[in-house]
């Protein structure tokens, strides 16, 4: 079969980017214009801004997604889009110019959900290191800045189907990282910030009760009997919990004092460590142990419950050096093999969606012309 050569575009949410991927397993480009320093002083995404930074950036990052692989528009076989989840208006920044380019080209184009990309990042990289196959049944976590869910994954001739045995009932693991940074005056994004000072801090000085949820998801609550067993998240309370240890332990002028010193750009790691005391290195550290400690447990007993072969850790959470060794620690002690994708490939990226989108192009699964933007689309694969 003649090599597929598919241009992927990605714009759910903060940033812009675009892939060339070679039949589903050979990164030929990958090109990611990040909005961090846009972002920056508000603490989070503004939705409004996304938007506008990726009508200014999507004609450049394609192009030059192009120019790295050696392509041009007319030599791909085919194009790719985020259609959802995300942000609304970023979603349509994608979707719209890339409508225009199938039309104006003549070449099939392909809907993509941004979480299944995520899952099709850790295949890409498999399939790139020459490891095709999978044992089924896999269990996926899904775990980012907007998303925390568990997936059953089965596969259907060249697609997989999914089913969803678990999500977070509030805020998602990495807007939980987010939260606590900013609360505590590091800045924004605050996961990797936290990830790296919690190395000097003693994760054990803060006990943090783990969560605990006692009534079902009335989102859930139509699903047949046969499908109750989930194992959900919930992350509001520890957030809550970092809250009160701040104001009970008098913390709230060193935050104050830590905004100001941290105010250049791109403060070093020494600038962080310069402005966080024992106390605060403690806090952090005691924090991402527990947020580790819920992840892996809940994963694992899913994993357990459902007697999976496989399990998966993707999204920008799946960067997380304790959440990663102690997936390997854990998992290995259960004989579950587990894989993540590179940290460059666990954040939003462009060639996840060519991957999932190379086994859509084998069955002839096109979008419609009149598709758009699903800010809250479900992954649910093949019927």
């Amino acid at each position: 079969m003649a090599d597929t050569y598919i241009l992927a575009i990605e714009t759910s949410c903060d940033e812009t980017a675009a892939a060339v991927v070679r039949s589903g397993e050979q990164i030929v480009s990958n090109v990611v214009s990040s909005q961090i320093a846009t972002h920056q002083p508000y603490g989070g995404v503004v939705p409004e801004l996304a938007s506008r930074e990726h009508l200014r950036a999507i004609v450049p990052v394609v192009r030059k997604a192009l120019s790295d692989a050696g392509h041009t528009y007319e030599s791909i076989s085919a194009l790719a889009v985020t259609q959802g989840p995300g942000l609304a208006g970023a979603l349509l920044v994608g979707i719209s110019y890339v409508k225009a380019l199938a039309f104006a080209l003549d070449k099939p184009l392909i809907a993509v959900n941004h979480l299944e990309g995520h899952i099709h990042a850790v295949l890409l990289e498999e399939r790139q290191k020459g490891n095709h196959e999978v044992t089924f049944p896999v269990l996926a976590l899904v775990v980012s800045g907007g998303h925390t869910h568990l997936y059953l994954a089965s596969q259907k001739g060249e697609g997989w189907s999914y089913q969803n045995i678990g999500h977070t009932r509030d805020d998602a693991a990495g807007e939980a990282f987010d939260k606590v940074a900013k609360l505590l005056g590091l800045g924004y994004p605050g996961g990797p910030i936290i990830d790296k000072l919690s190395l000097h801090g003693d994760p054990n000085a803060v006990k943090f009760p783990p969560s605990q949820i006692k009534n079902r998801d009335r989102r859930e609550r139509n699903q047949p009997e046969e499908d109750r067993q989930r194992f959900d998240f919930s992350y509001s309370g520890i957030k809550t919990a970092v809250l009160r240890y701040v104001e009970t332990h008098g913390l709230q002028s060193s935050i104050e004092e830590r905004r100001r010193a941290l105010s250049p750009e791109k403060p070093t790691l020494e600038d962080y460590l310069a402005s966080c005391d024992r106390q605060t290195l403690n806090l952090i550290a005691s924090f991402q142990r527990a947020m580790a400690e819920d992840l892996v447990s809940k994963t694992l007993s899913a994993a357990r419950a459902y007697d999976v072969a496989t399990l998966f850790v993707a999204g920008g959470v799946a960067a997380n050096h304790e959440l990663r060794q102690r997936f390997e620690r854990e998992a290995a002690m259960e004989g579950l093999p587990v894989f993540f994708p590179s940290p460059p490939l666990s954040t939003d990226n462009a060639a996840m969606i060519a991957a999932a989108a190379y086994p859509k192009f084998l069955a002839s699964d096109f979008a419609p012309a009149d598709f758009s933007a699903e800010a809250g689309l479900a992954l649910k694969g093949i019927a």
